[in-house]
């Protein structure tokens, strides 16, 4: 009786494992009957550890691959935040994966600031301003019981922490002794230290990082960071170590382990190919992968040259410049939408190297599970 259904999970895999349960993304090893968050298993004396390791990172700010060393307490580094934290939103989410925003929502917390420069930011009014409000640790975890009690929101999702993780790990500290009982998701874009993701350590039980660019000259250029591909291998190698592949309870809601991102940016589909592919040979072919195909030209790109702006703008010989050299346009190369082609070489990358449980749009309009 399972020869129809099983014709149907074929012919949504190009490289089929041959075990049933391997088709299911809820199925054993996955699936879990209950979940219990990590700090909640998490003793006294380590979370006193973990809280004081907390205050010294503040005092001496060594956890994000920039190695400010500022104290925090008197002045702010590279991503402009102090010892309290600066939220722009703080929501129910309905834009994440299905998994994890389920019926009810993520209940999402997008931090102001960031400790990268990406020129082409999809959250660009959030992540490179300041806009929003300060909140201290304590004051933090008040909002996370208020997603859980008010929103009955499926999990904690904290968005761009990277800069903030000290911060982060006394909120969570504090929320769980004022009752909080949902799954942590450390919403990152890779660009952590293992010393980072070590204090995460039995606090997050999702990592959901983003693995951006391949080369350096792309992530020099665009992220505006030296040695982000060795740094976002170290640190989803760390993660995956922690928490393992993503897991589900029988309502389809993500519950623990890692999903990693990849935006397929235009022309770059050779470093999304590069990416995946070390994914399945380094981390997991079990590993979930959302290949993402929304982006658009955002923040510094299609503005104007600064250069060319001037509408006097000659060329080397003194003459006027033409219309078109005059229009011309900062990272013109990627100053456009990605086509459909890119996203498929990129995704058909990824099945050839064996990974194989993808977030895909559900065919019945729904919660895809």
């Amino acid at each position: 009786m399972f020869a129809g259904p099983l014709r149907t999970l074929r012919s949504n895999h190009l490289k089929a494992p041959s075990s049933l349960s391997r088709f299911l993304h809820l199925a054993p090893p996955f699936l879990l009957d209950d979940y219990i968050p990590r700090y909640n298993l998490l003793s006294s004396v380590d979370a006193a550890k973990k809280r004081s390791e907390a205050y010294a990172h503040l005092r001496n700010c060594n956890l994000c691959p920039r190695l400010c060393g500022v104290n925090r307490f008197e002045r702010t580094g590279t991503c402009l935040i102090g010892a309290d934290v600066k939220v722009n939103v703080i929501a129910p989410h309905f834009g994440e994966e299905p998994c994890i925003q389920g019926h009810n929502g993520s209940g999402s917390v997008f931090f102001s600031g960031c400790n990268l420069r990406c020129v082409f930011c999809q959250n660009h009014d959030i992540a490179h301003q300041r806009n929003g409000f300060d909140l201290t640790p304590e004051q933090l975890a008040e909002w996370y019981i208020k997603l859980q009690e008010v929103g009955h929101v499926h999990n904690i999702n904290l968005v761009t922490a990277e800069h903030v993780v000290p911060q982060v790990v006394l909120s969570i500290l504090h929320a769980r002794e004022l009752g909080l009982r949902l799954p942590i998701i450390y919403n990152t874009s890779s660009f952590d230290s293992l010393e980072s993701i070590k204090l995460l350590n039995g606090l997050v039980d999702i990592y959901l990082p983003d693995f951006k660019v391949w080369k350096d000259s792309t992530s020099k250029r665009l992220l505006k960071a030296d040695n982000y591909t060795a740094t976002a291998m170290e640190s989803i190698k760390a993660m995956h170590e922690q928490v393992g592949d993503l897991c589900f309870t029988p309502d389809g809601i993500a519950k623990k382990g890692v999903l990693v991102r990849h935006l397929v940016m235009p022309g770059k589909e050779d470093e999304g190919q590069e990416i995946v592919k070390w994914l399945a040979e380094n981390v997991s072919k079990d590993i979930f992968v959302h290949i993402m195909e929304q982006y658009h030209p955002r923040a510094h790109v299609g503005k104007p040259k600064r250069e060319t702006a001037k509408s006097n703008s000659v060329d080397p010989g003194g003459k006027p410049l033409s219309e078109e050299k005059v229009k011309r346009v900062r990272y013109e190369d990627i100053n456009r939408p990605v086509s459909d082609q890119e996203v498929s070489l990129v995704k058909q990358a990824a099945q050839r190297a064996g990974l194989w449980r993808f977030v895909e749009v559900a065919e019945h309009g729904g919660f895809n599970i």
